[in-house]
């Protein structure tokens, strides 16, 4: 029986103290002396070994934001990029020996920094005219890191499988996947495990299988690369199955990689059969685990254990937050019982790589590519006539979001069939950064990306008037209620229902008022078009993105409404060629205050 969702923060809080716990205890086991030791014992009885871990790269590999063209720099003082996590991992290395060491990364490698759309798009990895591609910077910078495995993430089918299937053929390592499966056969698409050996001198090998898992949830949020290609089930499912093989093949200890997080939810609802969120199901409900690498969450978890439900056993997790703010290292220790090693104790930690310095040979290895995206990004493709901030956006209509609704308002229109180019035609798109801005004066690729973050495509779907008030109704419960006659704190309004900015819509070419004194399912006030109330059957064309189109946050309708437009191509070059060929980026082309938030029918800003 699955396990009901842990409130977002209980589950950190618990986290937390859990992985300070283990810090207080003194961390990681002090090898050396021991493997000295036990190398002096040409029978040893006990062995020690670490497995680390990284996920949801995104293809940061230096401490660099692309997007403002700078260091990285964040209020916690985190550092992000594997060139410093590849600092840690040598210390680690160094400290247990080489061979008491395996590294792990649990996915969301190859899309997420202009770095990734730049090797998949710019000067794409699988070549143009008939040319040879790049090697993509992740795949260098991994394998000078030595990874042993990869989980496969839901953003590596982003750019299509053709550009995933040439990463892999460039990675030394195995990208796992035991749950992305062939649509026709229904056998692994991907390798679903791998086996390492630990040597242990004058004893067996301590043998290691690794087990990679990704998210179901691909076949909705890439449903346009993957339809009738693969398919998704769920992690419990497939974990059941491949757990035991492993243990048949004389598996010593059971690790799994797992692009899914650990509270048992599913931003999707019930669009799916199988559940997002699952790592902590399948560690509760599939015996013979030992611990799980979990990521897709972007949250840090140093330590955490649920108990296995048939055998009793913990099974130790960890998640290392994400972009290389933090390495996840699990450490086991192992007894040698007639003729077989047994795991005896188990702990994890994450560490900061803040406080070390980048790897001076991916340095010398990536710099190049590195300059290549800087000076690309920092490309002018037109100017502005003043600054237009989103730093308001998550409470008002400002013209930097119009814009976005602009674009894709005039993409959709311009590939409607005749009869479909007679219904009423809006827009929807989210915040996806409260820091966007693009300068008045000149514009550059940069400043458009960091608005318009995700390599998301365009779509056009059908609703009708009452769809499209459920829709609105859904976005609004972003917002916390804030009865009439109480003070608006911008800094409590907001993410509701953990439900993050980058789920939150606002729409352009209908009028709405949200109304936060109500309660959630009652807050959307006179929706109009062209000023006469939306009837429930009126259809109406929606611009939307394809994340949210295949069901993406879990939008109601949208996924099962008619197309009436798709596009391959990606709205943020739709937006860069909007001001290539406007040449000027003018508010006054596009700037519409058309929604507001009220307290029973009082503006609140």
């Amino acid at each position: 029986m699955p396990l009901s969702p842990m409130n977002r923060r209980e589950f950190v809080k618990k986290s937390a103290v859990t992985g300070a716990a283990v810090a207080a205890a003194g961390g990681v086991a002090a090898a050396p002396a021991q493997a000295a030791e036990q190398k002096r014992d040409c029978h040893p009885r006990t062995w020690s070994f670490s497995i680390l871990g990284t996920t949801d790269l995104h293809s940061h590999v230096f401490d660099w934001d692309y997007y403002k063209d700078a260091a990285y720099s964040d209020k916690a003082g985190n550092s992000v990029g594997v060139a410093r996590v590849a600092t840690l991992i040598k210390q680690q290395r160094e400290a247990k020996g080489e061979d008491h060491v395996l590294l792990v990364d649990a996915g969301d490698i190859i899309q997420g920094t202009s770095l990734a759309y730049y090797f998949a798009r710019v000067d794409p990895i699988t070549g143009t005219d008939g040319k040879k591609g790049p090697k993509h910077p992740m795949a260098v910078a991994m394998n000078h890191m030595r990874y042993d495995a990869a989980a496969l993430g839901n953003h590596e089918f982003n750019y299509g499988i053709e550009v995933l299937r040439r990463f892999e053929s460039q990675c030394h390592f195995p990208l796992l996947g035991a749950n992305a499966l062939d649509a026709k056969t229904l056998r692994p698409a991907f390798e679903p495990y791998t086996v390492k050996r630990i040597r242990v001198p004058g004893a067996p090998d301590i043998k290691v299988g690794i087990l990679g898992l990704t998210n179901p949830g691909i076949a909705l949020w890439d449903k346009d690369n993957v339809s009738g290609k693969m398919v998704f089930p769920g992690l419990v499912e497939q974990a059941k199955k491949y757990v035991p093989r492993l243990r048949a093949l004389g598996c010593d200890v059971v690790f799994l990689t797992d692009h899914s997080g650990l509270d048992g939810s599913s931003s999707y609802g019930d669009e799916l059969p199988y559940v997002e969120n699952a790592s902590n199901l399948v560690a509760e409900q599939v015996p013979g685990i030992d611990a799980i690498l979990v990521g897709h969450t972007h949250v840090e978890v140093p330590s955490y254990t649920v108990k296995n439900e048939q055998t009793g056993e913990e099974v130790l997790l960890s998640e290392p937050y994400c972009w290389g703010y933090r390495l996840s290292v699990f450490d086991f220790e192992l007894e040698l019982h007639h003729g077989q090693w047994k795991v005896t104790s188990k702990k994890a930690q994450t560490l900061n790589p803040n406080t070390v310095d980048e790897d001076l040979e991916i340095k010398k290895l990536l710099q190049a590519d590195h300059e290549l995206v800087v000076k690309y990004v920092n490309t002018a493709v037109g100017t502005c006539t003043q600054d237009l901030s989103a730093a308001d956006s998550c409470w008002k209509d400002v013209p930097i979001m119009d814009f976005i609704h602009k674009v894709q308002a005039e993409s959709v229109k311009a590939g409607l069939s005749a009869s479909d180019a007679a219904l009423p035609l809006i827009s929807v798109a989210a915040p996806f950064s409260r820091t966007a801005d693009i300068p008045q004066g000149n514009v550059t690729i940069k400043d458009i990306a960091g608005l318009y973050i995700y390599d998301n495509t365009l779509y056009g779907k059908k609703l009708t008037g009452a769809q499209l008030k459920d829709y609105l109704e859904y976005a609004a419960k972003y917002y916390h209620q804030v009865p009439a006659g109480t003070k608006v704190d911008t800094a409590t309004l907001t993410n509701a229902n953990s439900f993050w900015d980058y789920m939150y819509d606002t729409a352009a070419g209908v009028e709405y008022e949200i109304d936060i004194a109500q309660a959630e399912g009652s807050r959307i006030k006179n929706l109009t078009y062209n000023g006469a109330p939306v009837a429930d059957d009126q259809v109406f064309v929606v611009a939307v993105n394809n994340y949210r189109a295949n069901g993406g946050s879990g939008y109601p309708h949208i996924a099962a409404a008619p197309i009436a437009y798709s596009s391959t191509n990606e709205i943020r070059q739709l937006m860069i060629d909007y001001v290539t060929a406007k040449k000027t980026l003018d508010p006054a082309d596009f700037a519409a205050a058309n929604w507001k938030l009220t307290q029973a029918g009082t503006p609140v800003f």
